[in-house]
This record gives structure tokens, C-alpha cells and sequence, in this order.
């Protein structure tokens, strides 16, 4: 009688290969960047959506406001759509306002721009988020009202985009400031 299957040696080497080769996969995609470089796309593309959605608003109201927000004044100060879970403020100012309205698009948010005053509605529902939004990751706004210009800036978190990366987004932008991601219609606020 003939017994087919696998001996003991034979498991123990194919589980040995699967380990290597775990490993090996483990090291060389790196899921921690992997995971980073999806955070930093979603920025890419949520500054990429608000900066269009804020040109549309300076190019279809007929008296636009790039500082609707209380207590912020274009040129003084900027929003970040950082916050505790209390109160967000105005760096540099003393005005604050709930954090519930931080993502609002009625001009209170943390990019204090009117949107729901577009004629045929906003292109956009609420602000965008920051997918980590902490103290370092968040995305800010700053403005001039006289040129009616203004940036929106993200610090990026994967090695691929960040200052230096192989996919560099940071000091390639055009803006002024080579650690953080610059958009809108003028780089040096």
C-alpha cells in the first residue's frame, strides 16, 4: 500500500519559502508609505477640488470676499482645518468659531470663503478634511483680499511627495516655502 503526501521536511521548507517571501514583500512595498502616499493623493486632490471650487466663486459672484469668515482678515491671518474638538481659531487672531462649523462652505469655515453664494449652488458639499488632520498634517488658507488672491498649502507625508521625493510636490510647486505642498492663484502668502 502506498501512502501519497507530504512529509514533515517538505512542509517545513515550503513554510519557510512563504515566510521569506512574506518578509520580503512586507520590506520591499513598505505598507506604512504605501499608506502615506494614499493620504498625501487625497490632499492632492482635495486642494486641487477647493481651489476650484473657490476660482469659480471669485469668477461667477459679482462682490467676492475672500475673508467671510468672524474674526479673519485676509493678509493678517489663516485658517487650518485643524481644531480641537472645542473651538478652532484664527491663527493669530482672537476670534474663534464652533468647531461644527469648522468645514462649512457659508464663508465660517476654516477657508472663510462664501461658496453656497455661487450661482447655481456650491461645487462642493463641506470643506475638505485632512485625512490625518492633525498639528502637523492640516490644510490652511490664507488670502489677500486687494488682488483677491489666495493659497491653500498641505505638508506632504510620504517620501515619494514630499520635499526631495522622487515625485516631489513640495519644492516644485512654485510657491515659496519648499516643506509644504502650495496651490492657488498666488504661492507667496
Amino acid at each position: 500500500m502506498l501512502k501519497k503526501g507530504f512529509t514533515l521536511l517538505e512542509l517545513i521548507i515550503v513554510i519557510g519559502i512563504i515566510a521569506i517571501l512574506g518578509t520580503v514583500s512586507v520590506l520591499v512595498l513598505n505598507p506604512a508609505q504605501l499608506f502615506a502616499q494614499a493620504r498625501d493623493t487625497t490632499r492632492l486632490s482635495d486642494l486641487d477640488t477647493l481651489k476650484s471650487a473657490i476660482s469659480l466663486y471669485l469668477s461667477s459672484v459679482a462682490s467676492p470676499s475672500l475673508a467671510g469668515g468672524a474674526g479673519f482678515t485676509c493678509g493678517t491671518n489663516w485658517g487650518s482645518s485643524y481644531a480641537s474638538t472645542v473651538t478652532k481659531k484664527f491663527l493669530g487672531a482672537s476670534g474663534t468659531i464652533a468647531h461644527a462649523g469648522l468645514f462649512t462652505i457659508d464663508g465660517t469655515g476654516w477657508a472663510p470663503v462664501n461658496l453656497s453664494a455661487i450661482t447655481g449652488g456650491s461645487p462642493i458639499g463641506i470643506l475638505p478634511r485632512d485625512p490625518t488632520n492633525t498639528d502637523t498634517y492640516n490644510y490652511q488658507y490664507s488670502c489677500n483680499s486687494t488682488n483677491l488672491t489666495f493659497e491653500l498649502d498641505a505638508k506632504m507625508e510620504s517620501t515619494r511627495y514630499a520635499n526631495g521625493g522622487s515625485d516631489d510636490k513640495e519644492s516644485t510647486d512654485g510657491g515659496d516655502v519648499t516643506a509644504e505642498y502650495e496651490t492657488g492663484t498666488a504661492l507667496n502668502l
